[in-house]
């Protein structure tokens, strides 16, 4: 009868540390880790914690100074989700890396701008001025398309990939200056024009509205998007984060916080 009981009493403590088990796997399955830019995507993660933390999932948001290791650690397994890129950025590096990274969805616009210590106009830019712009292919596709539109430059043409070798024409014979995405708020005293993405240009306390010389339009194609692995996009814990980062909440903190230096993509 003793050995009865001992075996019922061992079954009863293995089935509570086996509940306890579950439950902490169950926490653990809640807890959803994103790596993002900090202007403006930790912030708008920041401002949708409280409505996740409601839906039972706990947003740990790890912060990046640059565009590569975001992407690598979703790779990797070391993060859920991402977000701080467009769509044409993910399929180059998913290309160049072979990697697997997919859209969930997309949240907005940042207009790209160019920034400048030197002049007030476009007007005042002189014959041979240096003109610094992201180094990476598909950034520096964007920022060329730009420059072709307001102008300074003529591309053989607007469809896919542009280096500075597809530049036909340059009639101020600008001198182009390709640099990491994240260092040109810090050489505009070194040059006469740097091309900013809007993120690296709100963390320079640039306002874009006000201290860029020009923006894209708000129907440009590069919308910041959430990015998850492959097979890992659908998760419920991901798709309730797509849906907060969609919602009409974060529209309103989005328009209203930046003034349309950032603006929202979706309705």
């Amino acid at each position: 009868m003793k050995r009865i009981a001992m075996i019922g009493l061992s079954a009863v403590l293995l089935a509570a540390l086996a509940a306890c088990g579950g439950g902490a796997a169950d926490n653990e399955k809640k807890t959803l880790n994103v790596g993002a830019t900090q202007v403006p995507h930790a912030e708008i993660l920041e401002h949708v914690k409280p409505q996740l933390e409601k839906e039972g999932i706990q947003l740990k948001i790890k912060v990046f100074q640059d565009y590569v290791l975001p992407n690598k650690a979703v790779e990797q397994g070391e993060l859920d989700a991402n977000f701080f890129q467009h769509r044409p950025w993910m399929e180059a590096t998913n290309e160049e890396q072979g990697w697997h990274l997919k859209k969930v969805t997309g949240v907005h616009i940042e207009p790209m701008g160019a920034y400048s210590e030197k002049i007030d106009k476009l007007s005042q830019l002189k014959d041979g001025a240096t003109v610094a712009l992201p180094n990476a292919t598909s950034e520096m596709t964007r920022v060329l398309l730009l420059l072709d539109k307001e102008g300074l430059i003529q591309l053989d043409n607007r469809k896919g990939d542009k280096t500075l070798k597809n530049i036909e024409e340059n009639p101020k014979k600008l001198d182009f200056k390709p640099l990491e995405a994240a260092t040109l708020p810090r050489v505009l005293d070194q040059v006469d024009i740097a091309v900013i993405n809007t993120n690296y240009a709100l963390q320079a306390n640039l306002d874009p509205q006000k201290d860029a010389l020009f923006l894209e339009d708000s129907d440009s194609p590069y919308v910041n998007i959430l990015a998850a692995k492959e097979g890992n996009e659908d998760s419920e814990a991901i798709q309730k984060l797509s849906e907060a980062l969609n919602s009409p909440e974060v529209k309103k903190f989005i328009e209203k916080k930046y003034k349309g230096a950032v603006v929202p993509a979706f309705d």
